[in-house]
């Protein structure tokens, strides 16, 4: 049985903000580090001189690029999730249970991670489906988590405990990212006879720590806000009708309007470079004699370390600057990071682009969702559908940038040349980010 306590009680913050805790080792484990290093040793082909050779896999009757197809796949998932969350957040606000919701896809992910235990090459359908699955529970879970930041936390709260939850986050995936690598570097300890088992066993331990940890945040966040207590076989169509009200105050509303669209553009850029980040590693790099799996975890143990104090200090920068200032700073340091990016071709450079990418990673993702919250209408009660908003602006974002680079790495067999698109929609994310009124006329 839950705990019921007032908003802005320091324990209901804390609470909300370690499920970041919990959920975050999905997004540096499978996303960032352990997953995509396991792809390419399974689909790429090398020579004795560790050239490759091939990284073609046949999937459907069709050959793709290993780097296409794991970003179609991931680009199908947030369409899925796009789709999907206007119509759950509606329904969650209109029935007011969006905390169901937010377990259900955090055990429908966590199972998913489990499930990639079985992943291989003979039954890649089964791999790829597991992982897709995950991707969803990921995703569609922070729609209901983010929506409950304006619930718990005073305007004035936003920012800090916002933070908090990106540094919990970071923190605890950091922690079982640890355990993972050496159990995966020095297998024999653990009576393995390869790093195999190892590996497939840290996507178990990630699904077993998502759903052992939430649990503490399950026991004090609020139900949600109730509107009716009859469920009835409108409530679909009321759930759009929610979003068809909530759109039309967004058309009256040119501050967050304005700043979703420009959110939209540069998390793009974003979210994208935070998925493929590895891959470019594995396949860009000439690692030489250095361990390429240790060099790339290291760099992403890096980047995880930095951004908790990136997080930070943002929060701190935004305090002193204002929300939109600080957000601008943050896209003029993304664009110099892509720059840089496209020339780099060792290991040096990529850990000196690892620390520069902590610092604004953590950072422009917890002042954006922060600055959303702040910028709602006073008083709103159905959060989790104005947040709908917000993450489909996020996952279309990504769809476009993962098919972006998807098709980019097909169509050239190199990732490198997909840096020039980002660069761009950092630059239309600037000029966007200009035009949103320091406050609301």
């Amino acid at each position: 049985m839950s705990k019921t306590l007032p908003k802005g009680h320091k324990k209901l913050l804390n609470a909300w903000a370690f499920y970041d805790w919990a959920n975050s080792v999905y997004n540096l484990t499978i996303s960032s580090a352990i997953f995509p290093i396991f792809w390419g040793a399974l689909t790429i082909v090398r020579n004795d001189q560790d050239v490759i050779i091939s990284d073609t896999v046949r999937f459907l009757g069709y050959d793709f690029n290993n780097d296409a197809l794991i970003s179609y796949v991931t680009a199908l998932a947030f369409l899925v999730v796009s789709i999907m969350s206007p119509l759950l957040s509606g329904i969650a606000d209109y029935v007011g249970n969006k905390k169901f919701f937010l377990k259900l896809f955090c055990y429908l992910g966590a199972v998913s991670c489990i499930g990639l235990y079985w992943f291989s090459l003979e039954h890649l359908w089964f791999g790829l489906f597991c992982y897709f699955m995950a991707l969803i529970g990921f995703w569609a879970s922070f729609v209901f988590y983010n929506s409950y930041l304006p619930d718990i936390a005073f305007a004035e709260q936003q920012d800090a405990i916002s933070a908090k939850g990106y540094s919990l986050g970071y923190i605890g995936s950091v922690i079982l990212l640890i355990i993972n690598l050496v159990m995966i570097l020095k297998f024999d300890w653990f009576g393995f006879e390869d790093e195999g088992a190892p590996t497939r066993l840290s996507f178990v331990m990630v699904g077993v720590w998502w759903i052992g940890f939430s649990q503490y945040t399950y026991y004090y966040l609020p139900k949600g806000n109730k509107k009716d207590t009859t469920l009835s076989k409108n409530i679909f169509l009321n759930g759009f009708k929610e979003l068809k009200m909530i759109w039309n105050e967004l058309k009256h509303d040119i501050r967050l309007r304005r700043f979703l669209v420009a959110f939209f553009v540069y998390t793009m850029a974003v979210q994208t470079i935070m998925l493929i980040a590895t891959y470019f590693g594995i396949e860009e790099l000439d690692w030489g004699e250095q361990n390429a799996t240790t060099g790339l975890i290291i760099s992403i143990l890096l980047i995880q370390l930095v951004a908790v104090v990136g997080a930070i200090l943002t929060s701190k920068a935004s305090a002193k600057f204002g929300n939109i200032k600080t957000i601008i700073v943050l896209n003029f340091i993304w664009i110099g990071i892509c720059a840089y990016a496209y020339t780099m071709t060792t290991p040096f450079q990529f850990y000196i682009t690892a620390a520069v990418v902590g610092l604004v990673m953590g950072g422009i993702q917890a002042l954006s969702r922060s600055t959303y919250s702040k910028f709602l209408p006073k008083n709103v009660k159905d959060t989790a559908s104005y947040f709908s908003f917000y993450d489909v602006s996020e996952k279309i974002g990504i769809v476009i940038g993962m098919f972006t680079y998807g098709i980019v790495a097909q169509v050239t067999g190199s990732i490198r040349h997909s840096i020039l698109f980002l660069i761009l929609f950092f630059a239309v994310g600037l000029i966007l980010l200009f035009r949103v009124p320091r406050s609301n006329p």
